[in-house]
C-alpha cells in the first residue's frame, strides 16, 4: 500500500508539472476533484466527484444555472400537463461530439438503460414514478415498457403513475442524461475511452490517468460552444486536504473540492479570505448501521446507546469548528420539502444521557466489565480520523471497544455497497433538493436501505404516500411522520448538517456556491 501511494504520488507531481508547462498559453482550468472517479459512465457513478465530471460531459435535458436554479438543457423547453402526470420534453436541434443529431431516441435509450436492473444504479428509485419504473428496475418487466414515449426525433414523453414533486429535479441528475444509443451499441460496456468517446456536454474527454488526473477539452460541437470559456479541464484526485491546500498556495490548482482541514480553517480564514467560499449544503454526514441478523447492530438498545452518548456539539464545535451544524436527524435542515422530526433525546443532558445509554448496554449483555468490539470504516480524511477517534473515545465508557478500518474512497464505498462493515461514514450530498432524496435512501429497496438491510414496512408505505401528495403541507406531514419513524429506530447515527468550504482562486470568475453544490464549467472563467 505504502509502494501504491508512492506510485500515486509521484504520477500527480509529474502530471501537475507537466500541465503547468504544456498548456500554459490555454485558457486551464485545475480542479482538485477530492478523489478518484469510480466511473464516468452517468449511470454507473457513485458520488461528487464522478457526476462533477460526468455533468461536463453529458448534458441533461434539464440543466442547473450558475445559481443552481433549473434552467433548459438540451430540452429547449417541456410541458407538465394539468395533473402533473405527463411531461413532454422538446429538444433543440443539438449533435453528439461526432456531429450525429441528438434526438429523443437517444434520451429513451438512456432512461430505458438507467433503469436495467444488471446497471445497478443506485438513484434508480428517483425515477419509479415514471410508469413501470419499479418493474423494469427490479426484471419483472422489459425496458420497452417504461412509460417512456418518443413522439418525434425531438419530442419525449414521459408518462408518470402519480405526481411527483421533485420529478424534474431528477432530470437535472446525470444519471438522466441522454446517451448516444449509436455509440453504447458499437462499443459495449467499453464505451468510456480518451479521445474517443461521444459526449454532448461542453467538454470532451481526453485524458484518464488513473490516481493522476481527468483531462477535458472544450467541445466544439457543444450547442452554446461559443459562451464557454475554458479550453480545458484538469481534474487531479487530491484526498489528502493539507497538500491540496499547499498545491493551491503554490498555484497549480485553482479549485479545491477537498475541503480545508479543520486544523487550517482559522489560517485560511485569516490568510486566503478571499479564496474561501463558504455555504449551506443539501447534505447529510452520519455514520450507517449494519442492522442485519447475527450483527450485535442489529439490536435496538446498543444503536440508541451509541447515538446517546455521542456528543454531537463537541464534534461540530471543537473538533471542527467550521459552521457545521450538529445533527439530530437524517434530512439536512437546509433541504427544501418541510421535513422536521429529532431524536427524542436531543435535548436532554448529557448525565440523563449517559445512564440510559449504560443501562441499554447491561440490558444488552455488555459494559466495562464485558466489552463489545465494534469494526468502524472511515475513508481517508484526516478529519474522517479525528471523529472516528472522538467516537470511540465517547463511546469506550460504555464498554465499546472500536477496531477502525481506513480506506480510500473508492474501496470504503464499495465495501458498503457489499454491506461488509459494522458501522461506517457517510456523507450523503443530496441530487435533488427534496427530502425523498435522504429519507428513499432507507426504503427496503433503496441504496442505503440495501446496505444497512434496514426494513420498515410502515416507513417504506409513508415515504410512498409522501411520493404522491403534491399539497406542500401535507406532504411535509407525511415526510416528517417517516423520518421520525427512523429516527425512532435508531436505524442510523447522524453527526451534522454540512457546509461547504472550498478553495476558489480569485482568478476563478462565474464559480457561485448553491446549496446543490452544482457549478457548470460552461459559465465559468479564468483570468490570469
Amino acid at each position: 500500500m505504502k509502494l501504491n501511494r508512492l506510485f500515486s504520488s509521484t504520477l500527480l507531481s509529474l502530471a501537475l508539472g507537466a500541465t503547468m508547462l504544456s498548456t500554459a498559453q490555454a485558457a486551464t482550468l485545475r480542479i482538485n476533484n477530492a478523489a478518484e472517479p469510480g466511473s464516468l459512465d452517468p449511470h454507473k457513478g457513485r458520488n461528487m466527484w464522478d457526476s462533477r465530471i460526468q455533468r461536463e460531459l453529458f448534458d441533461r435535458l434539464v440543466d442547473y444555472g450558475p445559481d443552481g436554479r433549473l434552467v433548459p438543457g438540451l430540452a429547449s423547453s417541456w410541458d407538465i400537463s394539468e395533473d402533473g402526470m405527463t411531461y413532454t420534453f422538446h429538444l433543440r436541434d443539438a449533435q453528439w461530439s461526432d456531429g450525429t443529431p441528438i434526438t429523443a431516441h437517444d434520451a429513451a435509450f438512456s432512461l430505458h438503460r438507467l433503469l436495467r436492473p444488471e446497471i445497478a444504479n443506485q438513484n434508480a428509485n428517483l425515477y419509479y414514478a415514471i410508469v413501470n419504473a419499479p418493474a423494469v428496475n427490479a426484471g419483472r418487466a422489459a425496458p420497452e415498457t417504461l412509460g417512456v414515449h418518443v413522439l418525434d426525433d425531438r419530442t419525449l414523453e414521459i408518462t408518470l403513475n402519480q405526481p411527483t414533486a421533485y420529478f424534474l429535479q431528477s432530470m437535472a441528475m446525470s444519471e438522466a442524461a441522454p446517451l448516444p444509443e449509436h455509440y453504447l451499441k458499437a462499443q459495449g460496456d467499453n464505451w468510456i475511452k480518451p479521445d474517443q468517446t461521444v459526449v454532448s456536454g461542453p467538454f470532451r474527454l481526453t485524458q484518464w490517468q488513473p490516481q493522476a488526473q481527468v483531462v477535458l477539452e472544450k467541445n466544439p460541437r457543444f450547442y452554446d460552444a461559443d459562451a464557454v470559456k475554458l479550453d480545458e479541464v484538469i481534474f487531479y484526485p487530491i484526498d489528502d486536504d493539507n497538500g491540496a491546500l499547499n498545491r493551491f498556495r503554490a498555484g497549480s490548482i485553482d479549485i479545491s473540492y477537498s475541503g480545508v482541514a479543520s486544523a487550517r480553517y482559522e489560517w485560511v480564514k485569516e490568510n486566503l479570505p478571499d479564496a474561501l467560499r463558504s455555504g449551506p449544503l443539501v447534505g447529510e454526514y452520519f455514520y450507517m448501521f449494519s442492522l442485519r441478523d447475527g450483527t450485535p447492530l442489529a439490536d435496538k438498545r446498543i444503536r440508541e446507546a451509541l447515538n446517546l452518548a455521542t456528543r454531537r456539539e463537541v464534534i461540530t464545535e471543537q473538533i471542527l469548528g467550521m459552521g457545521q451544524q450538529p445533527s439530530y436527524w437524517l434530512v439536512p435542515r437546509v433541504t427544501s420539502g418541510g421535513a422536521k422530526g429529532k431524536m427524542a433525546f436531543a435535548d436532554e443532558d448529557m448525565t440523563a444521557r449517559m445512564t440510559r445509554a449504560r443501562q441499554l448496554m447491561k440490558d444488552a449483555g455488555y459494559g466495562p466489565g464485558n466489552p463489545l468490539t465494534l469494526t468502524l470504516r472511515y475513508n481517508t480524511s484526516e478529519d474522517h480520523k479525528k471523529i472516528a477517534v472522538a467516537l470511540a473515545a465517547m463511546w469506550k465508557p460504555l464498554g465499546v471497544n472500536v477496531q477502525m478500518l481506513n480506506s480510500e474512497a473508492a474501496v470504503h464505498y464499495a465495501a458498503i455497497d457489499q454491506g461488509d462493515f459494522e458501522i461506517a461514514r457517510y456523507g450523503m450530498i443530496a441530487t435533488v433538493n427534496d427530502p425523498f432524496d435522504f429519507l428513499g435512501a432507507y426504503t427496503t429497496d433503496g441504496s442505503a436501505g440495501n446496505s444497512t438491510g434496514y426494513h420498515n414496512a410502515d416507513y417504506d408505505a409513508l415515504i410512498e404516500r409522501s411520493t404522491h401528495e403534491l399539497d406542500p403541507d401535507k406532504r411535509a406531514a407525511l415526510i416528517t411522520q417517516a423520518q421520525q419513524l427512523l429516527l425512532d429506530d435508531y436505524a442510523l447515527l447522524p453527526l451534522y448538517d454540512y457546509v461547504t468550504n472550498y478553495l476558489v482562486s480569485p482568478k476563478v470568475k462565474g464559480w457561485q456556491s448553491t446549496p446543490m453544490d452544482v457549478h457548470p464549467l460552461r459559465y465559468i472563467s479564468i483570468e490570469e
